[in-house]
């Protein structure tokens, strides 16, 4: 418990360093806030968000890992959780494809992220989106709130992820469904890099295995589970010699391990 109460106060932090910068300083840094990887371009693992109706820069920090609306069949008039939803950035392309009709709510556990969030959508005076503070682990949102369920590159920093997709299930109505990027691990990560707290901030120590995290859905009851896109990320060798030796390197990259971006599509079976 301690420990994880720990991985959560490290968030907590670093998250709200990234809360007070741009999204050009966030790319500078593995984990999104000077201290770690300065100096280095961490954008491999963000994805290109301006061309999408509902984009709003000011929201977009550069801290996700895909686009789970892409694949998440959102529809007009639906309600949509985003869970991890940091400046605000997909749940305001999310609130373009649910229309006036429908209702997102967002969704996370550091308060300035929250207050950014808050002041995007006064900016934008959408009166149908709602930001609210709260535990992955443990939400303070109904049962069978939403239709669809939605996260980017959040998953990765929740200690339980069990109980995570366990009250993703509640909170979906029957027949709903959710769409999340993440970031998960083929073979095995280097100790060094899964013991580091930077990295576990930075979206990688604390991704699981991909087998494992697959398997952690679908043992919750969710049907139809399907990776519908995934992609290599390639760490920099600048950042990976701050925690390995050359030789240690040069081992990891023959190894076959592979750290991946995916967006993963399932459903919660009807009544």
């Amino acid at each position: 418990m301690k420990e994880s109460e720990d991985i959560k106060k490290l968030v907590k932090e670093k998250y709200s360093q990234i809360a007070g910068q741009s999204r050009g300083q966030n790319a500078s840094s593995c984990c999104g806030a000077g201290g770690c990887c300065s100096g280095t371009d961490y954008t491999v693992f963000s994805e290109d968000y301006s061309k999408l109706d509902g984009y709003t820069s000011e929201a977009d920090l550069g801290l996700g890992c895909g686009i789970p609306t892409e694949f998440a069949q959102i529809r007009k008039g639906n309600t949509v959780v985003d869970l991890g939803s940091g400046a605000g950035n997909d749940v305001f392309v999310a609130r373009r494809l649910v229309g006036p009709a429908g209702r997102v709510i967002g969704l996370d556990m550091t308060n300035a992220m929250l207050e950014k969030a808050r002041e995007n959508n006064a900016k934008l005076g959408y009166t149908n989106v709602e930001f609210v503070k709260g535990d992955i682990e443990k939400m303070p949102i109904p049962s069978e709130t939403a239709d669809v369920v939605i996260s980017n590159c959040v998953l990765n920093l929740v200690p339980d992820k069990s109980l995570a997709f366990k009250e993703i299930f509640r909170i979906l109505k029957p027949s709903g469904h959710f769409s999340i990027s993440d970031i998960v691990i083929e073979g095995e990560l280097p100790s060094q890099l899964g013991s580091a707290a930077e990295m576990y901030v930075g979206c990688v120590a604390g991704a699981l295995r991909k087998d494992l995290y697959l398997a952690a859905i679908n043992d919750c009851g969710f049907k139809k589970v399907e990776v519908v896109k995934e992609r290599v990320i390639d760490i920099p060798d600048e950042i990976l010699s701050q925690y390995l030796k050359p030789a240690e390197i040069e081992s990891f990259s023959r190894s076959g391990a592979a750290i991946l971006s995916i967006t993963v599509y399932g459903e919660k079976p009807g009544i």
